[in-house]
């Protein structure tokens, strides 16, 4: 199927463009602190994935690196839309209309949204507090729309996985579940911690490795369907 064949070229990008957009910033910032003005760089060669050195955006936030995290987040959420359709147009093709269907995608196209907001304002500064909540909100949903989108499409999948078993490996579909309850429950169990004063080291590294749980889900995409 020729919709098949694009989500699997889509989500291997929508993996890797992020992964290598945020951790070529974090090495431009350990490693070329030349290029930053004084402040701007960090110093001590952090690796924020299990040290909680640095946030992503403390990474990415500064020229030079937002000429490369910015574009590379606008690409990854035109490939987000269309991820989610092409998703869509699978699970119809099947003449099998989800109750999900509509949800995944609403949750998904939410997501990409909120993620072009986020990069767009990256960066620029204003000392009013309503202006770093509508940041905080805007980062929030982000994440909250991609984790219910990714549950709502694991279990439209999973309900199918009868139809889909000459086009799937149904072992990923289930490491997908396996991942998607987790970033759940990891996030649920976060909340007070998150919401609480201090833990910044702790903070910064869940972020990154939130980050890295989120988009391997794309990356089982891309193993999940069979080539033919």
């Amino acid at each position: 199927m020729d919709k098949i064949l694009k989500v699997k070229s889509i989500s291997i990008w929508i993996f890797l463009i992020p992964f290598i957009a945020v951790n070529a910033c974090l090495i431009i910032s350990t490693h070329y602190t030349e290029l930053f003005k004084d402040g701007q760089a960090i110093y001590t060669k952090y690796f924020p994935y299990i040290d909680g050195g640095a946030s992503i955006s403390r990474t990415a936030r500064y020229f030079p690196n937002y000429l490369i995290f910015k574009p590379a987040m606008f690409l990854t959420s035109y490939l987000l839309i269309k991820y989610w359709f092409y998703n869509k147009e699978i699970i119809l093709s099947f003449g099998k209309n989800s109750k999900y269907v509509k949800k995944f995608v609403f949750f998904g196209v939410c997501s990409a949204i909120c993620l072009t907001i986020h990069s767009i304002f990256l960066g620029i500064k204003f000392d009013y507090d309503l202006y770093k909540l509508f940041r905080r909100v805007i980062m929030l949903s982000f994440i909250i729309f991609e984790i219910v989108a990714q549950a709502y499409l694991v279990l439209t999948l999973y309900s199918l996985r009868g139809y889909l078993e000459k086009y799937i490996r149904p072992k990923i579909l289930i490491i997908k579940l396996i991942l998607v309850v987790t970033l759940i429950i990891v996030a649920l169990i976060s909340i007070p911690i998150v919401s609480m004063p201090g833990n910044k080291y702790f903070k910064h590294a869940l972020e990154w490795d939130y980050f890295l749980g989120v988009i391997s889900f794309y990356l089982l995409t891309f193993f999940m369907w069979k080539k033919k």
